[in-house]
C-alpha cells in the first residue's frame, strides 16, 4: 500500500505523462494486461486512457486493471486513469 503523501508524489509525476494505452470497445483482455504488466515492469507509473466505446468506466477499468496486474491506483481523473506498481529489482521511482 502506497501512502497519500505517496499518491500525492505520483499524482504529480502523472502531470507530464502522456496515455500509453487505450481502452476501447475491446476491453480488457489478456492481451491489454499483458502489455501492461511490461509497461509497468519498465515504467513503474502509466497512464491510460478509457476510450467513449469503451464498456467500462475509467473507474471500473482502474479497479479491473489494479486487480489483475497487482498495481495501485494512482488517480483517474475524466477518461485517464494512472496506476502504480513498484518494480522490487529495479526500483526507478522514489518514494
Amino acid at each position: 500500500m502506497i501512502t497519500g503523501k505517496q499518491r500525492a508524489a505520483l499524482r504529480s509525476m502523472a502531470n507530464t505523462l502522456q496515455p500509453i494505452f487505450q481502452i476501447g470497445k475491446g476491453g480488457i483482455g489478456e492481451n491489454l494486461i499483458a502489455q501492461l504488466d511490461d509497461a509497468l515492469q519498465a515504467r513503474e507509473l502509466i497512464k491510460i486512457s478509457v476510450l467513449e466505446s469503451a464498456d467500462v468506466t475509467a473507474r471500473e477499468a482502474s479497479d479491473m486493471l489494479c486487480e489483475a496486474l497487482r498495481a495501485e491506483p494512482v488517480q483517474t481523473v475524466g477518461r485517464k486513469v494512472t496506476i502504480f506498481r513498484r518494480n522490487h529489482e529495479e526500483p526507478k521511482i522514489k518514494l
